[in-house]
């Protein structure tokens, strides 16, 4: 074997090269988290026609059913769901489309013959980070609780947390019993949104997501992180969590 094989194996090899081919990038989809607050009395009603009609007119019309939850704590009458779509422009072709299909004008009609099913709808436009994990239909065999989190991060220290996150709270979740499911940034520069990470994990229940949270917290590996990383300043001003379950017709649960 001559020496330019030998050196092109070498840098084949090499833990550098293998990361680089091998490195998570942002997916180049448009994500879009929306949630949906039912009047009251009205939440098993629009369940009932996401599940038999408007998922799949949504699938119809080229968008992506990625994931729907309802709060564990549900005070608000909400319903949380995730779509994806190839791009922003795509999107809005598509809710056009869908808006205007008839099919979907006599099911919100028929639907709402009693009153409209959706007081208020939030909705957030977002990209996958660098070090999310594929986004998938994904299924276990035993029920789980997924944690929806939202952080936001002091003015410019949002990349700190950010490679916080690549670098050593993942690897800590999965040590701690949680399942990276998706980690995502705002697309828009809304005010904040230059500031926030959300992400989603999942737990086998919310006691054991609870007694995850606990014994990382405690774990020598994270202190030793988190003083490192806010050696000039804590990187999270406020974080909100929501337990959540997976809906029957959730392709994520």
């Amino acid at each position: 074997m001559n020496k330019l094989k030998i050196i092109l194996i070498a840098v084949l090899l090499s833990p550098l090269f293998l990361y680089f081919i091998n490195k998570p990038v942002d997916d180049g989809k448009v994500y879009e988290l929306r949630v949906y607050h039912a009047h009251p009395g009205k939440l098993e009603d629009l369940q009932r026609r996401f599940r038999k009609h408007t998922t799949r007119i949504f699938e119809k019309h080229g968008m992506t059913n990625v994931g729907y939850w309802i709060p564990l704590e549900n005070l608000d009458n909400k319903l949380i769901y995730i779509l994806s779509y190839p791009s922003r422009e795509a999107r809005e072709n598509s809710w056009k489309a869908f808006g205007s299909d008839p099919e979907w004008q006599k099911v919100k009609s028929l639907s709402e013959a009693n009153g409209k099913l959706v007081d208020k709808v939030e909705s957030s436009f977002l990209k996958t980070t660098d070090f999310s994990p594929v986004i998938a239909p994904d299924s276990s065999k035993d029920p789980r609780v997924f944690e929806l989190r939202t952080y936001i991060t002091p003015s410019g220290r949002l990349n700190d947390l950010l490679t916080r996150f690549r670098d050593y709270t993942m690897k800590l979740f999965s040590k701690h019993g949680m399942t990276n499911v998706g980690y995502w940034v705002p697309v828009e520069k809304e005010q904040g949104s230059e500031n926030k990470l959300i992400y989603i994990l999942a737990h086998k229940s919310k006691e054991a997501g609870l007694k995850s949270w606990k014994a990382f917290g405690s774990d020598p590996e994270w202190q030793k992180v988190v003083k490192a990383s806010e050696a000039n300043g804590r990187l999270a001003e406020s974080i909100e969590s929501v337990y959540m379950t997976p809906t029957d017709y959730s392709p994520i649960k």
